[in-house]
């Protein structure tokens, strides 16, 4: 049962790092230049998921932007696609759900343990 809780509270950090990534990248998305970050979760040395981010190095769209000295200027936008943040953001709350409701279980059987011991 405790391994269970510490191997669930290790997934809600990560799950955290990869909720608080898309949340830049949305914060930014029209940032000039701006360039997203993707999370993967991977398992660690004692087989507990851990986040690793990394920088998406692909360029964001060229568009043609007036200049204050009214000279016409090629600008790079922002490479991140909303289309992408808002599933990863309802696929992390689920994950973070399911997680969660692995912690709530191990306490109510931890809780039923110590009832049924005294």
């Amino acid at each position: 049962m405790i391994n269970s809780s510490y191997s669930a509270l290790a997934a809600l950090r990560a799950i955290g790092t990869t909720v608080e990534a898309s949340a830049n990248n949305t914060a930014n998305i029209e940032t000039d230049g701006y360039k997203k970050t993707r999370v993967s979760i991977e398992e660690n040395q004692v087989h507990e998921p851990q986040a690793r981010a990394e920088k998406v190095n692909t360029p964001g769209p060229l568009v043609q932007q007036q200049a204050s000295d009214g000279s016409i200027e090629m600008v790079e936008k922002s490479n991140v696609e909303l289309s992408e943040e808002i599933p990863n953001q309802m696929l992390s709350r689920r994950f973070f759900q399911a997680n969660l409701k692995t912690i709530q279980t191990a306490d109510q059987m931890l809780g039923s343990l110590m009832d049924i011991i005294s």
